[in-house]
């Protein structure tokens, strides 16, 4: 019996999330489609995909008339449309969710981004989000910011799964960890069932490369631009790395023997933005057991119909990546430097997203309130 691609992916360990969200995803059945056929498992949201859906095609026209007619404000009219449709998803994969004990089947919904750096506002968004969609196999999302970690820790201290995402650097990520193992031993505290608290720290790959590659080219020189779309690879798997030893200590064994399940590598930003790389190449070259992979639907299309996968591609390549960040950093490109920048503009995507959002859902209530 011939097996797919994204089978084979399954098989191997990684769990395929989709990058993607709509309302007319869900009433469509394309969602279940993907489900059915190309072993989707999960979803992922963010700002952008929020404004994207909602400002696109005429779905949400009908809810966003309700919202109006009961005077709802702006703030308040994303908020409902965004977690019905996130609870709506997580019905569509409470199955997976129960055949997995709630590894897989996972919706997530971030925080309002402009919360970025105000922890004591994440964990009270973060709260209000858990208990509005009211779902066991919602994920919140919160950004891997220095604010950010202890709004982690306290939300994991509530029994609440979170994936924390724009992770960039391996320093930041060992932070992560701690705060995930931090806000777990909390939870313990309190009284919570550990083994029911779920977690994922989102991983960008993409991204890196985008801006090294361009330094690389403004350099210029063929040992340069020998380099170019080795970056993101490369500070993958060393975050896999630090996922092996950081869940290998004498702390998480204490927290696993209390039934705790370990953070999950997931990696994000996993479209090819140049199109001189194989578009499956963040996917196939980061292939190892434990990890999700959330992808745009171009991205599973593309591995659905060539990607290859040749099993563990992760474990063995450390030295060879480090060499890769070694070799950037003797070429002058500050990996600091780069991982700061790309946190900075990641959250100014997601803040810009959610204003332009926050405009055109004034403008549709705005235009709902007017008599015919």
């Amino acid at each position: 019996m011939s097996t797919t691609p994204t089978q084979h992916l399954s098989e191997a360990g990684v769990s395929i999330w989709l990058d993607d969200l709509s309302r007319e995803r869900l009433s469509s059945g394309s969602l279940q489609k993907l489900i059915d056929e190309k072993n989707v498992v999960g979803v992922t949201t963010n700002p952008s995909i929020f404004q994207a859906a909602i400002t696109s095609g005429t779905a949400y026209d009908a809810a966003i008339a309700a919202q109006a007619a009961r005077g709802a404000s702006v703030e308040e009219t994303i908020f409902e449309i965004t977690t019905t449709d996130v609870a709506d998803a997580c019905d569509l994969f409470a199955r997976v969710a129960a055949g997995t004990n709630g590894v897989d089947g996972r919706v997530s919904i971030e925080v309002d981004p402009r919360l970025a750096w105000d922890t004591e506002g994440t964990i009270a968004e973060a709260k209000q989000l858990h208990k509005k969609v009211d779902k066991d196999n919602v994920l919140i999302k919160i950004p891997a910011t220095i604010e950010g970690l202890a709004a982690i820790t306290a939300t994991l201290a509530e029994g609440i799964s979170v994936n924390v995402t724009l992770i960039f650097s391996l320093e930041r990520y060992r932070a992560v960890i701690n705060a995930f193992q931090t806000g777990l031993e909390q939870a313990k505290e309190n009284g919570h069932d550990l083994s029911t608290i779920h977690s994922v720290a989102s991983f960008f790959v993409s991204r890196v490369d985008t801006e090294i590659d361009k330094r690389l080219d403004a350099i210029g020189t063929k040992e340069a631009t020998a380099f170019k779309g080795k970056a993101g690879l490369a500070n993958a798997r060393l975050a896999y790395e630090v996922y092996e030893e950081l869940f290998s200590t004498e702390r998480w064994a204490v927290l696993a023997g209390a039934g705790a399940r370990p953070q999950r590598p997931l990696w994000a930003s996993t479209g090819v933005k140049d199109p001189a790389y194989p578009d499956t190449l963040y996917v196939t070259g980061l292939v190892a057991a434990d990890v999700v992979n959330t992808m745009p639907e171009k991205t599973l299309d593309a591995v659905f119909d060539h990607g290859q996968s040749t099993g563990d591609t992760i474990t063995g390549t450390y030295d060879e990546s480090n060499d890769v960040l070694d070799t950037l950093e003797g070429l002058g490109i500050s990996y600091n430097e780069v991982v700061a920048l790309l946190e900075t503009e990641g959250l100014k995507k997601f803040v810009d997203s959610w204003k332009e959002l926050l405009d055109d859902v004034d403008s549709a209530l705005t235009a709902a309130r007017k008599p015919s």
